[in-house]
């Protein structure tokens, strides 16, 4: 028999009742039933009950053991008593009578939990990643990533892409945050940069010849964290078409994510064809460019009900700048006072005046607006509001007014909450959709100039007639993001092939030619000899992870983050550098006091 196991921990079924077993597991815990010990011997694959009675050779150092304690046992599989059977484990039906036990190893006095899983200090989780890896839904959730990965692998390959893998050491580039940059102890003075995406390197392989590339690439991002993105490190399901238009893109792509969702999404409805949303509707109907299409609400403009009305707070906006705007957010079931006020009081904590409110009832004769805004706007302009967003007793309506840029993220918000609150949005399912049309180049208050809103790669529609002769704000690119319940899953575009059109398209940003060609210079070249028309994207394949496990934080499916704080609690990195490490690199620290 092996040393430490003829089966795992999950492995025995009723078949095998009568054999003789060697496991080998961590005790996951300790149950003394009158003076019989129960122990849950588990491992990577699962659980077994192991039953250790006084009259087993084992029994003397079963009474020893503790949890997490690592132990060897031998023993019989025999059938659990009836009505004892465990339909949730794989091995339910059995149990292990003990004959030998033999401790592996000891484990001193947990600093967290394993069983039971209570809610610990992140601090502490991450500290201790090893024991919090061992608990059920987190180390199911990284068994569940795996499997995820390995399907994309899989159906990458089924759609005719080939895995190639990119440098990790390469040049500083515009990806839209700050990089992590690496000395060189050969060219003193000189950084390496660690990719923020494989942005020029797949672009290479399109002209290259290479035509449809992928890769489970790792990037990283000197960035501040938050839920849905971690600081360092994270990892995208990459690639690149030759010879595409943006259309190829999503027909190719959408089955290989939609296949993903339903393989590992138990059984939840997957939208079937994904919607495609200009980005301009998106921000007008949904408050988001990324928008939760499980919610229903659809927000409307209702400015004409308002200008020169009796609701002076909004008609006198209206009257001082046309650019102003008063959007409705119709809620079904939303019609009482009471939630009307709750909504308001939130948008008051939100850091807003408020959130104004029309609710309709029922009354003798028809349907009646209720509230501050139907008494001052009067029946005939509310009557019209409510025929415009189709609104029935018990319905509500809220308004955002003024720059439609300045309050769109709010009215979104509130759109959200109202949808989550109604419980109008459909929780138990996944609705994907594509975002299309994204401005070229959005104004930047701070710097005052123009910059790019996304990809400084991507193709301007209509090339560099556009850009020669269009205000750079009006500009649409050949961009697009993938979106699932509220989250960006995938962005991509169709790519800047000319470099004619692509120095252009830098100096609108304020980047000369020989900038370009200095920063960009290996793509700048290459467009030189023979590039193919081409696009992609890159999918987070931690947000879709995050999203097939049902988590609200990525920390729970991924294997050693990093803290809030960009700390690695766990390894003690950042860490400071030896004298001598400072020394070959040609480095002096000058540290804030």
């Amino acid at each position: 028999m092996h040393r430490y196991r003829s089966h795992t921990c999950g492995g025995l079924t009723a078949s095998d009742v009568g054999s003789t077993v060697r496991l080998s597991g961590w005790v996951h815990r300790v149950r003394d039933h009158g003076g019989v010990l129960f122990i849950d011997l588990r491992d990577h694959y699962g659980l077994t009950q192991v039953v250790i009675d006084p009259d087993s050779a084992a029994f003397k150092t079963a009474e020893t053991v503790r949890s997490e304690w690592v132990i060897r046992i031998d023993g019989n599989v025999r059938r659990r008593p009836e009505g004892t059977e465990n339909t949730d484990l794989a091995t339910g039906a059995v149990e292990i009578y003990a004959r030998d036990m033999e401790v592996l190893s000891v484990a001193r006095d947990l600093p967290l939990p394993v069983f039971g899983e209570p809610d610990y200090p992140e601090e502490t989780r991450l500290k201790y990643r090893f024991l919090d890896l061992r608990r059920e839904t987190l180390h199911g959730n990284i068994v569940r990533r795996t499997r995820i990965i390995a399907a994309m692998r899989r159906r990458m390959g089924e759609v005719g892409f080939a895995e190639y893998s990119t440098p990790i050491l390469t040049a500083s580039s515009p990806e839209g945050a700050r990089d992590f940059i690496v000395p060189s102890r050969i060219h003193p003075g000189k950084f390496f940069a660690l990719p923020q995406a494989p942005q020029q390197y797949k672009q290479l392989l399109m002209v290259a010849g290479f035509d449809r590339y992928f890769q489970i690439a790792p990037c990283f991002r000197d960035e501040d964290p938050r839920a849905d993105r971690l600081p360092g490190e994270f990892y995208q399901l990459d690639l690149e078409m030759s010879f595409v238009t943006q259309e190829d893109v999503w027909e190719t792509m959408e089955p290989v994510v939609r296949g993903i969702f339903e393989e590992f999404g138990e059984g939840k409805p997957v939208t079937h064809s994904f919607p495609r949303i200009p980005y301009d509707t998106a921000i007008r109907t949904y408050g988001s460019d990324k928008p939760d299409l499980r919610n229903p609400i659809e927000m409307q403009s209702v400015t004409q009900h308002f200008a020169g009305s009796g609701f002076k707070v909004f008609a006198r906006m209206i009257e001082a700048d046309p650019k102003v705007e008063v959007w409705a957010i119709p809620a079904k079931g939303g019609g009482s006072r009471a939630f009307c006020d709750r909504m308001n009081d939130w948008a008051v904590k939100e850091g807003q005046p408020g959130l104004g409110y029309i609710f309709f009832r029922a009354e003798t004769g028809g349907i009646e607006g209720a509230g501050p805004i139907a008494k001052n706007i009067g029946p005939e302009r509310t009557e019209a509001i409510r025929q415009q967003l189709g609104l029935e007793a018990g319905d509500a309506v809220f308004f955002a007014a003024g720059l439609p840029d300045k309050f769109y993220r709010f009215a979104g918000e509130a759109r959200n909450r109202a949808g989550k609150e109604l419980g109008l949005t459909k929780e138990d399912q996944f609705a994907l959709c594509w975002i299309v049309d994204f401005p070229f180049y959005e104004w930047d208050e701070e710097e005052k100039a123009v910059g790019f809103c996304h990809n400084p790669f991507s193709m301007p529609q209509g090339g560099i007639e556009a850009l020669s002769t269009q205000d750079p704000l009006t500009i649409k690119a050949y961009q697009y993001d993938m979106v699932c319940n509220g989250f960006e899953i995938a962005s991509g575009s169709i790519r800047n092939h000319s470099p004619e059109t692509m120095v252009k398209a830098f100096e609108i940003a304020g980047l000369s030619k020989e900038i370009v060609e200095e920063r960009f210079g290996g793509l700048y070249r290459a467009f030189q000899f023979g590039a193919p028309p081409h696009g992609g994207m890159a999918a987070g394949v931690d947000r879709i992870v995050m999203l097939l496990c049902g988590a609200t934080n990525l920390r729970e499916i991924t294997l050693f983050p990093m803290n809030q704080r960009a700390e690695d609690l766990l390894m003690g990195a950042p860490s400071d550098p030896t004298p001598k490490q400072l020394r070959e690199l040609y480095i002096r620290l000058n540290l804030p006091s």
